[in-house]
C-alpha cells in the first residue's frame, strides 16, 4: 500500500514538474515573441507603408545593408589601430577618447551618401532605401543574437524590452540622418539652409557621445537614458522634417 502511494506521489510530482517546465518554456517563448515583434515589426510596417515594396527596392536595401557592414568593419579597424581601449580608473569616463571615437561616426554619413548616390530616383526614395537598409543591418547585427539568446532565458529582464524599443529609435534616427545627408549634398541647397543642416548633422553624429556624458554626469538609469535618447531623436527628427518639407515645397 505504501509503495503504491509512493509511486502515485512520484508520478504526480513528475507530472507537475513537466507542466511547470512546459509553462516556463511557453512564457519564455512568449517573451521572446514580444521582444521580436516590438523590434522587427516596425521595420516591416515602414517598408510596406512607405511604398518601397512597390518599387522592388528590397535588393537595394540589401545593398545598403552590405555597405553598412563594410563601413562598420573599417570603423572597427580604425578604432582598434588609433584608439585602443582606455585603461583608466574604474567608473571613470574618458571624455576626450569617447569624443574622438564618436568623430569616427563620420564614416556612417559617408556610407549613407554613397548608398544614396548609387540609387536613382526621387529624394524620398533614396532616403528611405538608405535608412531602411542601414537600420535593418544594424538591427540584425547588433540585436538579433542578444534577443535570441537572452530573451529566451528563464529569468525575465527588462533590458530586452529596452533593446527592442531602442531599435525603433534607431530607425527614426537613421531616417533623419539620411535626410540630412541628402539635403547637405544637394548642389542647389540654399545658403540659409546650410548652417542648420550642418548643425543637425553634427548633433546626429555626436548624439551617442552626448548621451554617454548625460548618463555619466547625472547617473541616469536605463529607462531614463532610453527616454532621453527618444526625446533627443524626436527633436532631431522633427527639426529635420521641418527643413526637408520646406526645402522640397520651396523648390
Amino acid at each position: 500500500m505504501r509503495s503504491a502511494c509512493a509511486e502515485c506521489s512520484s508520478s504526480t510530482s513528475g507530472l507537475c514538474g513537466d507542466r511547470r517546465s512546459r509553462s516556463v518554456g511557453e512564457m519564455t517563448l512568449f517573451h521572446f515573441g514580444n521582444c521580436f515583434a516590438l523590434a522587427y515589426f516596425p521595420y516591416f510596417i515602414t517598408y510596406k507603408c512607405s511604398g518601397l515594396s512597390e518599387y522592388n527596392a528590397f535588393w537595394r536595401c540589401v545593398q545598403a545593408g552590405a555597405t553598412y557592414l563594410c563601413v562598420q568593419l573599417c570603423k572597427m579597424l580604425f578604432l582598434a589601430t588609433f584608439f585602443p581601449t582606455w585603461e583608466g580608473a574604474a567608473g571613470a569616463f574618458d571624455f576626450i577618447g569617447e569624443f574622438m571615437k564618436s568623430t569616427v561616426d563620420l564614416a556612417d554619413l559617408l556610407g549613407l551618401h554613397l548608398v544614396m548616390s548609387r540609387n536613382a530616383g526621387k529624394g524620398e526614395y533614396k532616403i528611405m532605401v538608405a535608412a531602411m537598409g542601414w537600420a535593418t543591418a544594424e538591427l540584425v547585427m547588433s540585436r538579433c543574437l542578444p534577443l535570441w539568446v537572452g530573451a529566451r532565458g528563464i529569468e525575465f529582464d527588462w533590458k530586452y524590452i529596452q533593446m527592442s524599443i531602442d531599435s525603433n529609435i534607431s530607425l527614426v534616427h537613421y531616417m533623419a540622418v539620411a535626410a540630412l545627408v541628402w539635403m547637405w549634398t544637394r548642389y542647389d541647397l540654399p545658403t540659409h539652409y546650410r548652417l542648420p543642416v550642418t548643425v543637425l548633422l553634427g548633433l546626429s553624429m555626436y548624439k551617442a557621445f552626448l548621451m554617454d556624458c548625460f548618463v555619466h554626469v547625472f547617473l541616469l538609469g536605463s529607462w531614463m537614458a532610453l527616454l532621453l535618447k527618444a526625446v533627443i531623436t524626436g527633436v532631431l527628427s522633427l527639426s529635420c522634417l521641418t527643413l526637408f518639407v520646406s526645402l522640397v515645397h520651396g523648390n
